[in-house]
């Protein structure tokens, strides 16, 4: 079955990381050499569990689970996006998800809803040259509860003037999906269109 849009949908909204970016196995790596600078460990476990979320709730995981005293969560994740974007010519799209951006772009409007900063969303679609498909970027910095919580998908729906329950998410993490699905839009899971390309499934 190929990946398209549902007849009543006239706008899609795609997530970004393990969605149009096969960004998650640089994730990983980049949350290692994070946790090796503090002399703790990274248990991945917590990108499936928490897909979705902002950074900062990752690091106050890691420094919980590691029992890390006097660790200052923002400055794990300034460290934790600096080497991210350090290493952001490693990025690969989900050419299937992708293509769905180049076959609707111009004929409907097309959104990104992410947990990501909006500094590290648009390093990620700058290195994918996806930036001008967009008519709406929706960051972690741009919405106060974040996914599970649907304002991420809502806010894109207002920014793109269409109505929630005509807009289409497209979602790899399981707590943007109960985003989509809270928002009252239709949804589809990418994962058995880009687990090829996973080295982890999300």
């Amino acid at each position: 079955m190929a990946l398209d849009k549902h007849p009543q949908a006239e706008a899609l909204i795609f997530d970004l990381d393990g969605t149009l970016s096969d960004s998650l196995p640089v994730h990983i790596a980049t949350w290692h050499k994070v946790c090796a600078h503090y002399n703790c460990t990274f248990n991945e476990k917590i990108i499936e569990e928490m897909t979705g979320m902002p950074t900062i709730s990752f690091a106050n995981r890691v420094i919980a689970e590691n029992k890390l005293e006097g660790v200052d969560p923002h400055e794990m994740v300034q460290l934790k996006q600096e080497t991210f974007w350090d290493h952001a010519e490693l990025l690969k799209p989900h050419s299937s998800v992708v293509d769905l951006v180049y076959k609707y772009h111009g004929k409907i409007p097309l959104a990104v809803g992410t947990g990501a900063s909006r500094r590290s969303a648009e390093v990620q679609l700058e290195k994918l040259g996806l930036t001008r498909y967009f008519d709406a970027i929706v960051t972690a910095d741009d919405v106060t509860r974040h996914k599970p919580e649907p304002e991420t998908f809502l806010k894109c729906a207002e920014l793109i003037g269409v109505k929630a329950e005509k807009c289409q998410v497209l979602e790899d993490g399981i707590l943007g999906m109960e985003a989509a699905k809270t928002a009252g839009m239709f949804l589809i899971d990418v994962r058995p269109f880009t687990y090829e390309n996973f080295s982890q499934e999300s």
